[in-house]
């Protein structure tokens, strides 16, 4: 019905996408509000963002926060009620919000205070909303914010790259001068995992090596919110890896993209997606891997543990709830897990003590898998001393995997990790994985920037006065096009230099340049 800020532009086709993804897709019997979130694929081109941050917020952020390209988040309120006047006998609406960010708490946070006031006053409503939140920073990673929307302050801190993982958020400080007092969430984006979790707590393990294998994956569930919870639980259960497949936290039969993965001429493609409606069953049938769940309530003890069952099983109706897999897991289950978790029921603990014990697993986990990779990953950087102001830096060698698995011997998982298990066929599955071709693409970015700024910083160490006694013209023109070449890259790329050193190489050319017959210097002036 309407869009805000009005200038902003989406096509048809997302408009309809939109639309889709903004309301429960099977029948819900359910009255009042529920929350749920999408993720959609950008159509049309790349659009300029109105938010002109040089990258800067990308390289700060952790990874699985940065800013998306060519998706878009939807966060969704949807509301149903009796009401006799419309057509249906209902009331059905819903507010979205459509974000780059997947800062999923910090924007259902906002739908909760915004939607409801929205039902009952319509425009005016969003027009202020949207007055106020172009008033709000920008989000900086490594600062608390302080958000004012509708008579109350959001205090959140945007997570850094530079935080330790597994860290429990800075303390908020600043309150004492903040009237009313704010609302402070803990996270913007960390979802309660214990609950997400539930009904397969106990196949934690073998959730957390699909996802780390990028194998494709469809949950079932009654709602779009468990749905949306369910996707966006598992796919962030690697960090501090990026998880790097495509995900669906709410799909439909009206997708675009339902064709393109529910055909069985090709193997389905590395994705979670997220179904509701029960046509789905038959469509996806050819998966691997199906994950059926029921709604989730929290009650006192452990809730009921879904079993791992033959896809055969898979009935088109009433499909009971279990994990339909032949996947057999390469390490073998932690019982020390379960049984905290166990204590923790038995103990009353809150869900959030719960959570974070869980995320300590996880992230543990996959540390113990990652720090090997990252040893070896650093063992093929040349050596300091390969590198001299007048050459081309040295290449990075090349990845071996035979190579790195031979190191597995005396620095492996086995270092930090108890658990027993295959270790090495689980690297070997996971170097065919989307997740490993991005992991290391990102290393490897990370040390050619590194090789750079090594390069830069020998360059300002030389003596280049000495160099240039018994070089010709030609020569020097050469290293003149080649410095300036270097310093705008430098700049573009922010490579972590210090400034004073691109200060340096800038004097350096213009001494360089200074010392060229005139004719040579007004060419290279201009």
């Amino acid at each position: 019905q309407l869009v805000y800020p009005q200038d902003f532009r989406l096509t048809e086709k997302e408009k309809t996408s939109i639309c889709y993804l903004s309301f429960p897709d099977s029948y819900s019997g359910g009255l009042g509000d529920t929350q749920f979130s999408f993720r959609l694929r950008q159509a049309g081109g790349p659009r300029s963002s109105p938010f002109q941050d040089d990258g800067r917020y990308n390289r700060e952020a952790p990874l699985m926060l940065q800013r998306e390209a060519a998706h878009y988040f939807g966060y969704v309120y949807f509301r149903q009620v009796k009401d006799s006047s419309m057509r249906r006998g209902y009331f059905q609406k819903s507010l979205v919000l459509v974000s780059r960010l997947p800062y999923v708490n910090l924007f259902q946070c906002l739908l909760q205070l915004i939607a409801p006031e929205y039902f009952d006053k319509l425009e005016p409503c969003l027009e202020a909303v949207c007055n106020e939140i172009d008033q709000w920073p920008p989000p900086v990673p490594g600062q608390t914010l302080n958000l004012p929307v509708m008579g109350v302050v959001i205090q959140v801190r945007i997570p850094s790259r530079v935080d330790k993982p597994g860290s429990s958020p800075v303390k908020q400080c600043n309150q004492e001068n903040l009237l009313p007092a704010p609302l402070v969430l803990p996270s913007v984006h960390e979802l309660d995992l214990f609950r997400c979790f539930q009904p397969v707590l106990i196949h934690i393990q073998m959730l957390w090596e699909l996802m780390l294998l990028g194998e494709p994956m469809v949950v079932m569930a009654p709602s779009p919110t468990v749905s949306s919870e369910m996707v966006l639980a598992l796919t962030s259960c690697l960090a501090p890896l990026r998880y790097c497949c495509d995900f669906r936290p709410y799909f439909t039969i009206h997708d675009s993209e339902f064709k393109e993965y529910t055909t069985r001429t090709q193997a389905p493609p590395n994705i979670v997606v997220g179904v509701t409606n029960p046509f789905f069953i038959k469509t996806l049938q050819h998966w691997p891997h199906i994950l059926r769940v029921g709604e989730l309530r929290m009650s006192g003890d452990l809730p009921k543990q879904v079993k791992v069952k033959k896809l055969a099983k898979l009935k088109t109706l009433d499909t009971k709830p279990g994990i339909y897999t032949s996947y057999k897991t390469f390490l073998h289950k932690d019982k020390t897990l379960i049984k905290r978790l166990l204590k923790g029921i038995q103990r009353k603990r809150p869900s959030e003590v719960q959570s974070a014990l869980l995320r300590r697993h996880l992230l543990e986990l996959t540390q113990s898998f990652i720090i090997p990779l990252e040893h070896y990953m650093a063992s093929l950087m040349p050596l300091q001393r390969a590198i001299t102001p007048w050459k081309n830096p040295p290449q990075i060698r090349p990845f071996c995997q035979e190579d790195f698995m031979k190191s597995l011997e005396h620095a492996g998982p086995q270092l930090t990790c108890v658990l027993k298990g295959d270790w090495l066929g689980l690297y070997r599955r996971f170097f065919k994985s989307p997740n490993f071709d991005g992991w290391f693409r990102q290393r490897h970015r990370e040390m050619t920037q590194k090789l750079e700024a090594l390069h830069l910083e020998a360059i300002c160490e030389a003596d280049i006065v000495a160099w240039m006694k018994d070089k010709s013209e030609v020569e020097i023109v050469d290293l003149v096009l080649k410095l300036r070449e270097k310093l705008v890259r430098a700049r573009c790329q922010h490579l972590p230099v210090k400034e004073e050193t691109l200060q340096r190489v800038s004097l350096y050319i213009d001494t360089i340049i200074g010392s060229l017959p005139e004719d040579l210097q007004a060419v290279l002036h201009h």
